[in-house]
């Protein structure tokens, strides 16, 4: 084979399971041995980048190519594009057959370039075991000359060069394009052939189904019939996907192993394993991949942070919305779930999970079941809404505060400005608090509560359901790796304790390097300034929270003292200051929201986590905990602070100076609270969730489509006509996690459960939001995010914990919503402990104290006021003694029997409602009937397949070991002795097929 000068061969180890190491190669300029596989590489080699493979081992690559056909460079001519119609499919490498799994990109930059002296058309396809070409020494003439690199540039070319060698070392498969423009993106494709893909299943423990399939155990009778019904009633609503099509059966599954491939039922190895599949086995090998040059820097995700390589994707399954028949598992996802139109249709899951991998199918799953879940809630919540608006005019207290004859004459708002007022002025206000403070508001509290508890556990029971289908059931927790952070700081530790034993530690082997990196850890002492840092980052936050909110209630006050100044204003006081201030606060909340997002995520950096699970976990409790506060402390501001400390008439609690702290409206608190909620929700939903979600991705794409307009642009028309599926990935936005997702419906299931009490309509905006959010997320996913790699995981993780959590807070919270800010308590109170009739009438005039007017501080009376008559007393909603008792003005009995019916009522309610919750959670099993009975007997149905498929083997092995020792005995003993050894060898061997049967 010809050799470009320049041009270094690298030896291609098939099959290597090992990492490379700095001392796994040798320094020198052996030639490759003979029958070895190469790969050329432009530019100069790695240092040390040898190696030797025994002769004869070159191994037949995945794709089918000649076992002995060398790696060469391939230059593409003009003349010879490989055109569209040439390409079978643009996922594969350009011999049409190899399939790429996985794409590396970087952008280089050259100078000294020539761009008149290059052709765009020309690209060399530099490949681990490629096809014939033409040699790059007969120099075509679209070859440039390159300039030299500066020093940042050549480095991260030399790095980028010594981790695709050590790629191939691991038996992976590369093909990239000819750097031949000044600059630009580069994709490095990667292709795992099956003797990659055999050994890490094997390493990696991954379930692939075997050649026995079975029949799921049908239910009983009843269960059976009614299912039939279900699902003919639901055949309207079902994604046409092929995984719904044969529902009861299922293969047996058993962790690959390639001394037993008899099990499996490989007919051909390019589509045994899927792409997802693929794509995670060489995630691996990428992640565990070293490279000596950066530092013994260890896998992709560090390169990338480094900015050597750009971005590492797998491919997705071609485009979505092309043209004609063709149907791939992307296009098939789109048309039946990531649109609109299909709003009604339940979720493909088993698809889901086939191409995004498990931990987005358990999301799209437990976001599919909490959104069904929200409708039995929506429709409780519309009845108590109904029974509200229907028993407005049955309302005693509210009749009461209307009815002009009552004539209740109220102390001023207000200081000097403020006039007294009557209380039939507040009847609107009263009437729609109805609407929210009735008595089917606690029933309502009481199963929400057990909702949350029933939705948690039937989460439970389909989890189960799902990893026992998708074969997650008995996976054991894999190997992470450190992240790049972890092992920079490890390093600067280690440089700073002794420059000498670093240099010993990079010298030595790879495995002792492993070892003693495993020695090297960061301490306790080392984190404890980021520690230090995080609670007083934290603490700070928390604190600018209350704070923001305490500005919001001066604003408040403040406003409602200016605007009580003039007469024209006077009148809708409350109305503009509510509104007002709740718009301040749901800004506020969306804005902090996006800060703190990046404050949680920095503070979790600087605490330099080791892995990216445990990165992940920190960041999440930082994140729920500042976004918690934040979305919920005006709410707990409204239901259980404002109004309870204003004091009383003449002896008022002030803010600064001559600023009455606010109080609650004359229907109570209550309605307020509702308003506060169902603003910040709604908007917080609509603004952040919707909008932003829509809207963001759209003008990324603008910006970022705008970018390449503007820049000089040197590449192919035919290819921009035609670009491959790498380049259309590469051109999406980069797939950041689940937390944004999983963290707004959290804050969603906080206002449906928390503060249900005040606002029954929580769970119906939430369910029409949840509608709109499934099918937002399904398209973000496969239209606008690169795919995101399979991660197989058994559960949700920290995300239960918070939820079970926000549960029980639930329960705590509503009841003190409804005995503290709603009247049910001293409604209840009065009925049956003072009223003359058991009925709420005269509720109004207990709940109104006295106040003798000529007790007001020299200076806070009203000026001009409109009351005809002088008034002598006003009334003020408190229980305190009158002016003519022998202690006027305090606490009177009715206020502790409230109190303490207050109390009570918190106690009672919350040991009922979490006895409830407990009865539920034991009612029904974390693990249903049916798919336990069916986990055991799929063991023994595995047992007798696996005795069967051995005895099978062994009878394969032991006909050509009986026929040569029958022949054997015929040749040397003559045909007149044949018969009676002839018989001993057949009982013999019989024997010996028992005995090893017995010993299986």
């Amino acid at each position: 084979m010809a050799t470009t000068p320049g041009l270094h061969d690298i030896p291609l180890l098939p099959g290597s399971p090992r990492r490379l190491s700095p001392r796994a190669v040798v320094r020198g300029g052996q030639g490759p041995k003979h029958g070895q596989q190469c790969l050329q590489v432009p530019g100069p080699p790695a240092q040390g980048l040898q190696g030797s493979v025994p002769q004869g081992s070159s191994q037949a690559s995945g794709g089918g190519s000649p076992p002995n056909s060398s790696v060469i460079n391939n230059y593409l001519e003009a003349s010879e594009p490989v055109s569209s119609e040439a390409r079978v499919s643009r996922m594969h490498f350009h011999d049409n057959h190899r399939k790429v799994d996985y794409v590396l990109a970087y952008h280089y930059r050259k100078r000294g370039a020539h761009p008149g002296h290059g052709s765009p058309g020309h690209s060399l396809a530099i490949v681990s075991n490629g096809e014939t070409g033409k040699d790059p020494q007969a120099g075509a003439p679209g070859d440039i000359e390159l300039g030299p690199l500066d020093a940042l540039e050549e480095e991260r070319k030399e790095q980028r060069e010594e981790f695709e060698h050590n790629l191939m070392e691991a038996g992976l498969e590369l093909e990239k394009d000819l750097e031949s423009k000044s600059q630009g993106s580069v994709f490095v494709r990667i292709h795992a052939p099956w003797q990659v893909l055999a050994r890490e299943a094997e390493f990696l423990k991954i379930k692939v189904p075997t050649k026995k399939m079975y029949e799921i155990k049908s239910q009983g009778s009843i269960a059976k019939t009614f299912n039939k019904i279900l699902h003919k009633l639901s055949a309207p609503l079902k994604p046409r996907v092929p995984e719904h099509s044969n529902s009861r059966m299922k293969n047996l599954s058993y962790p690959f192993s390639r001394e037993k491939m008899y099990l499996y039922d490989i007919r051909d190895k390019d589509t045994f394993f899927d792409n997802a599949t693929r794509s995670r086995i060489v995630h691996e090998i990428l992640k565990r991949t070293t490279c000596s040059r950066a530092n013994n820097t260890m896998g992709i995700n560090s390169l990338i942070a480094n900015n050597i390589y750009e971005a590492a994707y797998p491919l997705h399954d071609g485009e979505y919305d092309s043209p004609g028949d063709d149907m791939n598992d992307r296009k098939l996802l789109y048309q039946e779930w990531a649109r609109y139109g299909v709003f009604y249709k339940f979720q493909p899951i088993d698809l889901i999970r086939k191409y995004f991998g498990e931990k987005i199918g358990l999301y799209f799953a437990w976001l599919g079941l909490y959104t069904s879940f929200l409708i039995p809630s929506s429709v409780i919540g519309i009845i108590v809404f109904l029974y509200g608006c229907a028993t407005i005019e049955e309302d005693i207290p509210s009749k009461e505060m209307c009815d002009r004859q009552n004539a209740f004459t109220m102390c001023p708002l207000c200081d000097t400005s403020c006039d007294y007022w009557n209380l039939s002025s507040a009847c609107g206000t009263a009437r729609a608090s109805h609407l929210f403070d009735n008595p089917a508001t606690v029933v309502f509290s009481i199963f929400m509560a057990l909702w949350a508890t029933m939705f948690l556990e039937n989460w439970k029971r389909l989890q189960m359901r799902l990893g026992y289908f998708w074969d997650l059931t008995g996976i054991e927790e894999e190997e992470e790796h450190s992240r790049p952070e972890y092992e920079t700081k490890v390093r600067e530790k280690m440089l700073k304790e002794s420059n000498k034993s670093v240099v010993q530690k990079l010298g030595t082997s790879g495995t002792e390097a492993e070892d003693e990196d495993d020695e090297d850890k960061l301490t306790w002492k080392d984190r404890f300034p980021g520690y230090l840092m995080n609670f007083a980052s934290i603490l700070f936050m928390i604190a600018l929270t209350f704070s923001i909110v305490f500005g919001v209630i001066v604003y408040r006050i403040t406003t409602a003292a200016a605007l009580s100044l003039n007469k024209a204003t006077r009148s809708n006081v409350r109305v503009t200051v509510t509104a007002t201030a709740v718009i301040i606060n749901l800004v506020v909340i969306l804005i902090l929201d996006e800060i703190y997002g990046a404050v949680a995520k920095w503070l979790t950096k600087i605490e330099v986590p080791k892995t990216e699970q445990t990165f992940e976990e920190r960041l999440i409790l930082k994140a729920f905990l500042l976004k918690f506060v934040n979305a919920y402390s005006p709410i707990f501001y409204v239901a259980f602070f404002k109004g309870r400390f204003v004091g009383r008439p003449g002896s008022y609690v002030y803010v600064f100076d001559g600023y009455r702290m606010e109080e609650c409206a004359p229907g109570g608190c209550l309605m307020e609270l509702c308003i506060q909620l169902s603003i910040i929700m709604l908007g917080k939903q609509l603004i952040q969730n919707n909008i932003f979600e829509i809207g963001v991705p759209k003008l990324k794409k603008l910006f970022r489509k705008l970018k390449d307009e503007t820049e000089p642009e040197e590449a192919d028309s035919a290819h921009s006509k035609h670009p491959e599926q790498w380049d259309l990935d590469y051109s999406l936005e980069p797939y950041t996690g689940l937390t944004p997702e999983y963290m707004e419906m959290i804050i969603q299931f906080g206002f449906v459960t928390l503060f249900v009490a005040s606002f029954p309509l929580a769970p119906v905006f939430a369910l029409l939001n949840n509608v709109i959010e499934v099918r937002l997320d399904a398209k973000k996913f496969v239209t606008e995010l690169r795919r995101p790699d399979a991660v197989r995981t058994k559960d949700i993780g920290i995300w239960f914990d918070i939820l079970s959590g926000i549960g029980k807070f639930s329960v705590i919270i509503n009841a003190f919503v409804i005995a503290v800010t709603s009247d049910f308590i001293p409604r209840l109170v009065y009925q049956y402990s003072y009223s003359h009739n058991g009925t709420l009438h005269g509720f109004v005039n207990h709940t109104l104290s006295f106040f003798n007017v000529s007790q007001l501080k020299e200076g806070t009376q009203p000026e001009n006021s409109q009351f005809e008559q002088e008034v002598q007393f006003c009334r003020f909603k408190d229980y305190r003694e009158p002016p003519w008792a022998p202690n006027p003005y305090e606490f009177s009995k009715q206020y502790w029997a409230v109190l303490s019916a207050r109390l009570a009522f918190v106690i009672i309610f919350q040991n009922l409602v979490m006895f409830l919750s407990v009865l539920v959670d034991w009612m029904i099993p974390d693990i249903p009937t049916d798919i336990s009975d069916q986990i055991k007997r799929e063991k023994s149905l595995f047992v007798d397949f696996f005795l069967k498929e051995e005895h099978e083997k062994l009878k394969l092995t032991e006909e050509p070991a009986q026929r040569s020792q029958s022949s054997g005995h015929r040749s040397r003993r003559g045909p007149a002795a044949s018969p009676a050894p002839s018989g001993r060898s057949q009982l013999g061997s019989s024997a010996s097929s028992g005995s090893q049967h017995t010993s299986v």
